[in-house]
Formats: structure tokens, C-alpha cells, sequence
């Protein structure tokens, strides 16, 4: 008889509470969240997709970003997740509203929990994000919301991920470049950091040198994790039993992604490769096809 880990489709029926949480990214941002899955869910079984073909998503179109999110959701569908949760910021920003009105599977983004922590902590709110994140106004809007009272002052930061991706967080030039994406958020006089990027707290070394130490620091990944939490108990689908390995995927080279695994999570695991957009191609075409019909009708 076949183990039900082998077998996800009968697991995810049978048994949902031991089906996987789906975790994407552009790239090895989302290991952050990851980490903290382990550290504070540690029960639960994730598969992880990183991006890496098509990153940086910060400098990407709205339109290209919500393709890229619907082809790894359906992937994701097909691995029978019983959660996703969104790891990109600028997918949050860009795709979430749209998407969860498009697939029924609770998808938690980092955007939301992060905004909420930085106003019960802070009422000088700078954010870094990526182009495309900062550009939306996606966590002004979101902050403001919650509190109407919060000044709120978003830089977008070209540089970040890159040279996350590139693993050059200890070089004099990241340095550089931070200094100079801080430097009118510390100008305004902050009392609070967002990280508004899944990348930037492999940064944090380097932005802690840089902002003073009385500016409080916001990782949206505890965040949204501990919203995971509660969505699972909520839904009843937490897990009891022990965690199985993590699965990791990207579109990109595994070999690169390996080596940044090292460094940020402490092993080198197996990754595989997975050609997202191949492989929800039938599924989108037929959504596709449906919308025509409905459209027409």
C-alpha cells in the first residue's frame, strides 16, 4: 500500500489537514516567510515555488504580474495546497484582491498583516518596497485605512533584490545603496521601518547599521504568518501530525536557488525545476474560453 504522502490527491480529500501550504515568490525572498512557517507552525508541510526565471517582479507590469500569479495558483491548485500564502509583496500589492475573487483557496499576501503591525507600533511609517509596490500605494492606502492618522512615506528600491539575489548583502556598494534609499525616509523622521519586500530582511544586517536604533523594524512574514494560523484554525485544517520536507521549485536554475538556501535556511535542499506557465496553460485557456462564453451570453 502506497504511502498518502505519495498520493496528494487522496491526502488533500481524506485528510486536509495534512495536505501542504503553498508558499510562492519572485525568487529566495520568500524564504523568510518560510522560516518563520517553521518557527512558528512547525507542523505543517509547505511546498515552495520560487520565481526565479522571471524576477525581479518589481519592475513588471500590473497585467504581467496578475498572469504570473493565476499560472502559479493553478500550479499550485494542482499540487492540491489547502493555503496559499502570496510571499511577493508586489503580488500582493498588484494581484491579490483580483485573484482571490478568482480561486477558492484561502490565499493569505503579506501586505495587510504587515500594515496593521507597523500602526500599533508607529505613526511615521516609512516603507521600502519594490517599483512596482511603491508605486501602487498599496500599504499607504492600506495603513491609512486602519489609521487615518498615520503619515506614511514609500521608496521603491530598484537595487534590492538583485543584489539579494546575487548574494552580495556584504558589499560596500549595497551599503551604498541603501544609505541612499533610507536616506529621505530618515529625513522624514520615522519611528517605524515595513520591510515591503519579502527580500529585505536578508538585508537587515545592513539597514540596521543605517537607521537609528529607536526606528521599530516591521517584518511582514511573522505577520502573516501567525494570519495563517488563525485562517487554519479557523477553517479547521491545522496541522497535528509531523511535517514532511519541504518541496522546493523554481522556474529559474536550481542550482542558484541551492546555493542561497545555504546561506539563509542552513541546508541545501533538493530543487527542482517547473515550468509554471506550461503547465496551468489548459487550465487558463479554459477559464479563458468560459469568460468568452459567459461574455457573450
Amino acid at each position: 500500500m502506497n504511502s498518502p504522502f505519495l498520493d496528494p490527491i487522496r491526502l488533500a480529500v481524506s485528510e486536509p489537514q495534512r495536505a501542504k501550504i503553498g508558499v510562492f515568490d519572485s525568487g529566495a525572498g520568500g524564504l523568510t516567510v518560510l522560516r518563520e512557517l517553521y518557527r512558528q507552525l512547525p507542523n505543517e508541510s509547505v511546498i515552495y515555488f520560487g520565481d526565479t526565471a522571471r524576477l525581479p517582479y518589481g519592475i513588471r507590469s500590473k497585467a504581467e504580474i496578475l498572469q504570473y500569479v493565476r499560472e502559479i495558483l493553478h500550479w499550485m491548485l494542482l499540487q492540491n495546497v489547502k493555503m496559499v500564502i502570496m510571499a511577493c509583496s508586489t503580488g500582493s500589492a498588484l494581484a491579490l484582491e483580483q485573484v482571490r475573487s478568482e480561486f477558492d483557496l484561502p490565499i493569505l499576501g503579506v501586505l495587510l498583516p504587515g500594515a496593521r503591525a507597523s500602526v500599533r507600533l508607529g505613526k511615521r511609517i516609512g516603507v521600502i518596497a519594490t517599483p512596482a509596490t511603491a508605486a501602487s500605494h498599496a500599504y499607504r492606502h492600506a495603513i491609512q485605512e486602519i489609521d487615518p492618522s498615520a503619515q506614511v512615506w514609500q521608496v521603491g528600491c530598484p537595487e534590492f533584490v538583485p543584489l539579494v539575489e546575487t548574494n552580495r548583502i556584504e558589499d560596500d556598494y549595497t551599503r551604498q545603496v541603501a544609505k541612499e534609499y533610507l536616506k529621505p525616509l530618515l529625513e522624514r523622521q520615522i519611528d517605524t521601518l515595513i520591510y515591503g519586500c519579502t527580500h529585505y530582511p536578508h538585508l537587515a544586517p545592513v539597514i540596521k547599521s543605517i537607521v537609528p536604533s529607536s526606528v521599530r523594524l516591521i517584518d511582514p512574514a511573522v505577520y502573516v504568518v501567525q494570519a495563517a494560523a488563525q485562517e487554519l484554525e479557523m477553517l479547521g485544517l491545522r496541522s497535528t501530525r509531523t511535517a514532511v520536507p519541504t518541496e522546493f521549485w523554481v522556474s529559474g536554475s536550481p542550482e542558484t536557488f541551492t546555493q542561497l538556501s545555504v546561506q539563509w535556511l542552513g541546508c541545501a535542499p533538493l530543487v527542482r525545476q517547473v515550468n509554471v506557465a506550461q503547465a496551468a496553460a489548459p487550465y487558463l485557456h479554459a477559464r479563458s474560453q468560459e469568460s468568452s462564453l459567459r461574455s457573450q451570453s
